[in-house]
């Protein structure tokens, strides 16, 4: 490999170091946020119009230049709905995340009981314009692991030959050898939604979310690295433009620690309306962030869209398969040729009877 070749793998750490100089102990995220939701809020669990639904959710990152080693982010979950008083009800579920950032194995896996409380604020068993309001709550525990061995430091790049050589002490306290976990760390996270539906394909819906409440300790080291809150904001809904097409509008603000990020667009469904019901969404989402330390871009702005995401929803009967590619748009496009991530969502509803179904907005 010659020093050419490697300039843009290169430039892609140097633009990484100066992301993360400050961002300690970030959650991963995924671009359809829509497709996740007891990831994006724990209020909405059980908010779906079956029996019980079950989410699975795949994104790889940066693999055009870390080639097998890309970021990786796998997300799981199960939920369903029981009925409490009324037309109350009370949403339980279970949910878990596992995520792998680039050659260092670094690791993160965290799992979670999920409970909500559905109030209903107006509607009815035969009515479709009914009005929630839900709270919601995850408790559960994480972990995080590295694997050193895979690093190498500037104490062990060897003029010599020019090139590391992890023969030599890195010269790190405390940091070498085989894999190193972090101990075992509950995690608190807590949300509230509400939303309306006016109609057939027509609803609204907002929440709010505030994660690691406790700022649990995520250190190696044993100086005590907590884990910034993170704080999420979502809003949405569904607005017919004739009667078989629709548009879906949302917009997801995120923020922990100095970091923010947001991620605003819309996806348009048509349906065929046929009792064996297909529906195909298609739209573009972008996402935006700030740059951390105050840096500034090339036009002084120090907020930027890192990335455009082009989504592609195929719904049949109770399934919903979801297929995205984010195109890179911030300045390391120049090192992965606009080649972002790649995310893939699938989710299974089974159908309700009549006399327990919940009239709920589409995501």
């Amino acid at each position: 490999m010659n020093f050419k070749s490697t300039l843009p793998y290169f430039a892609f750490l140097f633009f990484l170091m100066g992301m993360t100089q400050d961002a300690k102990a970030q959650d991963p995220r995924f671009s359809q946020f829509y497709a996740a939701p007891l990831q994006l809020n724990p209020a909405m669990t059980g908010v779906f119009e079956g029996r019980f639904r079950v989410n699975a959710n795949y994104r790889e990152q940066y693999a055009s230049i870390l080639g097998n080693d890309p970021f990786r982010t796998i997300g799981t979950a199960f939920d369903m709905r029981f009925k409490i008083v009324g037309d109350d009800y009370m949403g339980v579920g279970v949910s878990a995340i596992h995520d792998e950032a680039g050659v260092g194995a670094f690791t993160t896996d965290r799992g979670y009981l999920n409970l909500s409380y559905m109030k209903q604020l107006s509607g009815g068993r035969y009515t479709p314009n009914d009005q929630y309001l839900i709270f919601g709550g995850q408790f559960g525990a994480g972990q995080n692991s590295v694997d050193w061995d895979q690093y190498w430091f500037s104490a062990q790049f060897d003029d010599g030959i020019i090139a590391p050589n992890t023969n030599l002490n890195n010269e790190e306290p405390g940091i070498g050898g085989a894999s190193e976990t972090t101990n075992v760390y509950l995690d608190f996270n807590a949300g509230l939604m509400w939303y309306a539906i006016f109609g057939e394909n027509t609803s609204i819906w907002a929440g709010a979310a505030m994660s690691h409440l406790n700022s649990p300790d995520v250190s190696f080291l044993g100086e005590n690295e907590t884990l910034y809150t993170r704080w999420v904001g979502h809003i949405g809904g569904e607005f017919p433009l004739n009667p078989s097409l629709s548009v879906l509008p949302a917009v997801a603000v995120m923020g922990q620690g100095p970091s923010l990020s947001t991620t605003v667009g819309a996806n348009f469904r048509y349906t065929n309306h046929d009792w064996n019901e297909v529906a195909i969404r298609t739209g573009v989402w972008g996402h935006i962030t700030n740059k951390v330390d105050g840096i500034e871009d090339s036009e002084g702005s120090k907020i930027s869209m890192d990335a455009a995401t082009v989504a592609m929803i195929l719904e049949i009967n109770s399934w919903n398969v979801g297929v995205s590619y984010d195109v890179t748009t911030s300045n390391l496009k120049v090192s992965n040729n606009s080649r972002g991530a790649l995310e893939l969502s699938l989710i299974y509803v089974h159908p309700a009877k009549d006399r327990i179904k919940v009239n709920c907005p589409k995501f």
